[in-house]
């Protein structure tokens, strides 16, 4: 009897450690905005782009699953002090306004803010001369941070593109965006070129709850493994170059 309750005991005691080791590697929810190319965006109603080759690389350094949940880009972070998801990954500029709210990882990418055109305006050189001109922005995004503080208005549109079709149709006369997709979309759409003018550098990073103190160092530990390794270069070079 004694030697059966002890062999229950250990199968119980085996059973706890497996079940701890599996909360440790509980899949990672991420959160994402699909409509800025080429970090993320749909491709056959797939997620795809170099944040989310980037996520999913990093998942693997952890030993975790990564699960993307697509969103609006100013729903992102309140998702993430929410806990709907455990990091947002989605070309996210890491300013100081953030930060007072959530914490970033070290920076994986550096970009600047933009204006497209049409390649017929020869009005706009600079962000000095959108004064009076019809401007369109990214909801929540730099861009639009950037426009507001100059203390100009301008029409907000939930997804890249939106504002871009804008464009092209003449109800707009620049549209703001972030210097990579930017030149996506001018490269993909003949009649569109960019001002010659740009705004200053400023880092993409993730996005980590502030008491999530743990998985933000191992993010940051897998963001250099791969830097190491060569991995983050073959993703550099399939996105960029």
């Amino acid at each position: 009897m004694k030697k059966v309750l002890k062999v229950c005991g250990l199968v119980l005691t085996m059973l706890m450690f497996f079940a701890c080791g599996k909360e440790e590697k509980k899949a990672i929810y991420v959160g994402t905005n699909a409509e800025f190319p080429p970090f993320e965006y749909l491709e056959e109603g797939k997620m795809v782009g170099f944040d989310i080759d980037l996520i999913n690389a990093i998942g693997k350094e952890l030993g975790r699953e990564v699960v993307m949940k697509d969103m609006s880009f100013d729903g992102l972070l309140p998702a993430l002090q929410s806990k709907k998801v455990d990091l947002v990954i989605a070309g996210m500029t890491a300013s100081d306004e953030r930060k007072k709210s959530v914490n970033f990882t070290e920076p994986y990418y550096s970009a600047n803010q933009v204006i497209v055109l049409q390649e017929s305006n020869n009005d706009i050189k600079d962000f000095a001369d959108l004064k009076d001109k019809k401007i369109g922005v990214m909801l929540g995004f730099t861009g639009d941070l950037v426009i507001t503080e100059m203390g100009l208005p301008s029409e907000k549109y939930n997804a890249a593109y939106a504002g871009i079709m804008a464009l092209q149709n003449g109800k707009l006369d620049a549209v703001v965006l972030d210097s990579e997709t930017a030149v996506n979309y001018v490269k993909k759409n003949p009649g569109l070129k960019l001002a010659e003018g740009k705004g200053e550098a400023e880092d993409y990073a993730i996005a980590v709850r502030k008491e999530d103190t743990k998985l933000l160092e191992d993010v940051n530990k897998a963001i250099e493994t791969l830097k190491s390794n060569g991995e983050f270069e073959k993703l550099l070079e399939k996105y960029f170059k």
